[in-house]
């Protein structure tokens, strides 16, 4: 047999016969591997670096376990709905939620692949072998010897003997695992839409009447929460615009409700005045024939795209610009979009006014506000 034919591989028969030595020996001579230097990571058994550098693996597999422990329990049980200012603890609270998902499932992680690395480092044989470059794939018979490699490498590293590295490692990869599997999980314990027909859902908004017959009124913005002006029909010239909030008369003397009607970010709305001429070209939307109250139209001000503030009106064009992404909707055909990333038309607010000529809501949109959501149908 000549060199370049290598070493006859043995009979199934023989193959089968064979330890993990015998095999270990043979894939070297099969795939051309010369083998210069084979060290023990710790010749010496039991020595005090050696169990330091165990505990040391063993913290990080630990910490690894617990943050990811950590994780699950702040994911499910730390306060998450969100807290006004004016409640100290809850906000607090309610702060830390986020940082303590990113801190828990990151030291989780980091915790892990530290401890994979420093055991790869002090325990994991570093052999240094000389092979010959070969093609095709592999044969049974390799990969009976790859494995016996792999198995000689794990016996090398005296994984079987150090069971707190194992048990912390596992923990770690447990703890991790189960915060992976509680994110989804996590979605259908904490359902915060779960009563949709509260005004603090995504199906409603800040113009819903807490109760039959409450009429919200629209109200300008002066810069003083204190101070409460309406608005009449002949407020507002034609070809007008003005962005205006919810009022009630029960948050008459309420501070804190009147300033928070400015702050809420579903509340604003851009009530248009259309000129007389351009009133009579008006394409209404099906099912909303009456929402407006003559050349009076209400708009929210949430872009259908992702939230933005559609805070521009063409007088001219009679269009509604929104600044972030260059959505264009056109306001005399029911806030439809015609340019831009946006799909829906903005979603309009039914009007009239009082005996007193004030403007208020007959309700609250019939369609949720702003961009598309998991249980939106459109």
């Amino acid at each position: 047999m000549s060199a370049e034919e290598g070493p006859k591989p043995p009979t199934e028969a023989e193959l089968a016969e064979m330890d993990r030595d015998q095999l270990l020996k043979l894939g070297g001579k099969l795939d051309g591997v010369e083998i210069v230097d084979y060290p023990e990571p710790w010749p010496v058994k039991g020595t005090r670096a050696e169990r330091r550098a165990e505990r040391l693996v063993a913290f990080w597999f630990a910490l690894s376990a617990l943050a990811g422990l950590a994780f699950v329990v702040s994911l499910i049980w730390w306060p998450w709905q969100y807290k006004e200012p004016n409640d100290e603890r809850g906000a607090f609270l309610y702060s830390l939620y986020t940082p303590l998902l990113g801190i828990t499932l990151g030291l989780a992680i980091l915790g892990l692949a530290i401890g994979v690395l420093l055991y790869t480092k002090k325990f994991v044989p570093a052999e240094t072998a000389v092979q010959e470059r070969g093609d095709g794939g592999s044969k049974e018979i390799d990969k009976a010897t790859i494995l016996a490699h792999l198995a000689d490498a794990g016996n090398r590293s005296t994984i079987a003997r150090r069971s707190l590295i194992k048990r912390t490692a596992g923990a770690g990869a447990g703890a991790l695992g189960l915060a992976a599997a509680a994110l989804p999980v996590a979605s259908f314990i904490k359902d915060p839409w779960k009563n949709s027909d509260n005004k603090d859902s995504l199906w409603h908004t800040g113009w819903q009447p807490a109760h039959p017959g409450e009429k919200v009124y629209l109200r300008r913005n002066t810069g003083k929460p204190e101070e409460i002006v309406l608005v009449k029909a002949e407020d507002l010239d034609a070809g007008a615009m003005e962005t205006v909030f919810p009022f009630r008369e029960s948050e008459r003397h309420d501070e804190h409700a009147l300033s928070q009607a400015f702050k809420r970010s579903d509340n604003p709305v851009m009530l248009i005045r259309l000129r007389p001429t351009d009133a009579a070209r008006v394409v209404k939307r099906e099912g909303q024939e009456d929402f407006n109250f003559g050349d009076l139209y209400a708009y929210t001000k949430i872009c259908s795209h992702v939230g933005c503030p559609t805070s521009l009106y063409e007088q001219r064009t009679n269009r509604i610009l929104c600044p972030c992404h260059q959505s264009q909707f056109d306001a005399l055909h029911y806030g439809k979009p015609i340019f831009g990333p946006a799909t829906r038309p903005l979603a309009q607010l039914p009007i009239t006014v009082d005996d007193q000529g004030y403007l208020y809501a007959r309700g609250d949109f019939i369609e949720p506000v702003g961009p598309a959501f998991w249980e939106r149908k459109s």
